[in-house]
């Protein structure tokens, strides 16, 4: 494991917003004071490769919130350069030079109210508002006493369910590795494709011999395919035991989604064209998915997850809370929110602490991981940071 600390925040002298929004309410120990980075990072366990690259470190942003009388709140952000188009260093100075200096002097608990203030100040860079998001959500949980699902609104299950994630490999490799972790009782399997249609279908059954029969599998194509050409062995993959296809076309083509939900005996996930709250709105209007993979990191936290998670229920849609990857901080997060929504009933992708040798953020609570992790109970997030 490696661990660089950067630390870089601004005081309680800088200039605070005006108004009344500006001032700390009443139920608030203190207003914001200071808003730090640090990077982190660990090595990955086996390179992770996705059609778009390869990955051996997983690299994440620390954010500390600072409040007056001492309280810190903790999140994490995780820039995936290739997927998000945000950089660690661009996230870093987003924070710093933007958006911390819009919230300092705030109210801590006032996390609608904060929302409104960056994205007054920035437009875009969800993964940069995200840390603070999740910062501002444990340090609410630290200062009342309540876990982060209770401020959610309750949590629906104690134990959340989560997936096994295949990186790219030969196929032999990526069909022992789905084997393995289904012996240790992951139940719920996917694996990375989108290179090649034709070998993607050998791949699929390749895995579904390796596991057993009622293990779920979900391929995810990472916008890789089009759908003329992907549609016949799509089809074969439906009938070799595939469960789930995730973001099989560019994220721009949803008409193509609608006509492979028209045609597939297979649910379709999207995930790299649902960003914000209204492309959920959008893909639920025009049928374009059966299930949405909400990333917190990639939708700008958990305030705008939870948002999301309740277009979907409107609409009918389940959801998957999902991974950019990241480390132990932020996947707790999405541990509270897959606690909290209802609809939450496709397993997580809860793997970052997971893929990494000596996570520097993660709790005992991802140790020796059977494919369901322990929602905490304790104040925030329940990391130890």
């Amino acid at each position: 494991m490696s661990l660089a600390a950067e630390p870089a925040g601004l005081a309680a002298g800088a200039p605070a917003a005006s108004g009344p929004a500006g001032t700390a309410s009443p139920a608030s120990s203190a207003p914001i004071s200071a808003i730090k980075t640090r990077v982190v990072s660990a090595p990955y366990r086996r390179p992770f490769q996705i059609s778009s690259g390869i990955s051996t470190e997983l690299v994440s942003l620390v954010v500390e919130v600072h409040t007056a009388d001492g309280a810190v709140g903790i999140g994490e952000t995780s820039p995936m350069t290739a997927y998000t188009g945000e950089t660690l260093a661009g996230v870093q100075a987003a924070i710093e030079e933007h958006l911390a200096r819009a919230l300092i002097g705030r109210d801590p608990l006032d996390r609608a109210g904060a929302h409104v203030v960056m994205d007054g100040v920035l437009r875009g860079q969800q993964v940069a508002k995200s840390g603070l998001d999740i910062a501002l959500y444990d340090l609410a949980g630290r200062l009342s006493g309540w876990p982060v699902h209770a401020i959610l609104g309750g949590s629906v299950r104690d134990r959340v369910q989560t997936t096994w994630v295949v990186g790219l490999g030969t196929l032999d490799e990526m069909a022992a590795e789905a084997a393995e972790y289904a012996d240790r009782g992951f139940t719920h399997l996917k694996v990375k494709g989108g290179q090649d249609p034709a070998k993607d279908l050998e791949l699929i059954r390749a895995v579904r011999a390796a596991i057993p029969a009622d293990a779920e599998l979900c391929l995810d194509a990472n916008e890789g395919y089009d759908a003329t050409t992907a549609l016949p062995y799509l089809a074969k993959m439906s009938t070799a035991g595939l469960t789930l296809l995730e973001q099989p076309l560019p994220r721009w083509d949803l008409a193509g989604l609608v006509r492979l939900r028209e045609r597939l005996d297979v649910r379709v996930m999207v995930d790299e064209s649902m960003h914000s709250l209204h492309d959920a709105m959008e893909i639920a209007r025009r049928g374009a998915a059966d299930v949405l993979n909400i990333k917190i990191l990639k939708v700008g936290g958990l305030h705008r997850a939870l948002q999301i998670a309740n277009v979907a229920e409107a609409a009918g849609l389940a959801v998957k809370v999902g991974s950019m990857p990241e480390l132990g901080v932020a996947t707790l997060a999405a541990v509270h929110l897959a606690a909290a929504v209802p609809g939450a009933t496709v397993a997580a992708d809860l793997v970052g602490p997971l893929m990494v040798d000596e996570d520097p953020l993660a709790p005992s609570v991802f140790a020796d991981c059977d494919g369901w992790i322990d929602v905490p109970q304790g104040p925030g997030l329940g990391h130890s940071v």
